[in-house]
């Protein structure tokens, strides 16, 4: 009989689509520094939408190069949409120090940015994460689409619509734009 000394985990993901803002270089006193972001997550119904707002710590190096490329579009006030996924959500309450809350306890939803699945500035598509198969893919075809390819389909539904040619110009341009260094 062998036993293991390897742990297990249960993962809890958060998928969604939302607002990239406040990308920043977060300095503590204690440990390293490391790169955060807030995300204002889309919720609710198309036609009335709400906000979640999530301070994340970016991490891996993929989601880290994707959120500093886009550190000049933030800082430039445009628009830029990210479909992702978090996890290892937790809170923390904080209390207001300034403006007219000063002084009452606040809550704020924080996590890891893990993965981003495409991203959009200004309504324009500029990456694009390739599918990975897994072995669920492989073995299992009837597999249903990930949420990813939802929150896609969603944030398309959000945008006004274009003529079929401007579509068609997007999806003809897509590879290069996934393989672009900067926008």
């Amino acid at each position: 009989m062998t036993t293991s000394n390897e742990k297990s985990y249960f993962d809890l993901h958060i998928t969604g689509l939302g607002y990239l803002n406040r990308i920043r270089e977060v300095k503590p006193k204690k440990g390293d520094a490391f790169l955060a972001c807030d995300i204002a997550a889309l919720n609710g119904p198309s036609d009335d939408v709400s906000y979640v707002r999530f301070d994340t710590r970016v991490s891996g190096s993929e989601a880290q190069h994707l959120v500093r490329r886009c550190i000049q579009a933030v800082d430039a006030e445009k628009k830029v949409m990210i479909g992702f996924r978090l996890g290892d959500l937790w809170t923390d309450t904080f209390t207001y120090s300034k403006g007219k809350r000063a002084g009452e306890q606040g809550v704020s939803l924080k996590a890891r940015l893990l993965f981003v699945s495409w991203i959009k500035v200004d309504g324009k598509l500029v990456y694009k994460a390739e599918p990975k198969p897994t072995e669920t893919d492989e073995r299992d075809p009837e597999v249903p689409a990930t949420t990813d390819a939802h929150a896609a389909q969603q944030a398309s539904a959000l945008e006004p619509s274009r003529p079929d040619a401007d579509a068609a110009d997007e999806a003809a341009d897509a590879p290069a734009l996934a393989v672009a260094e900067s926008f």
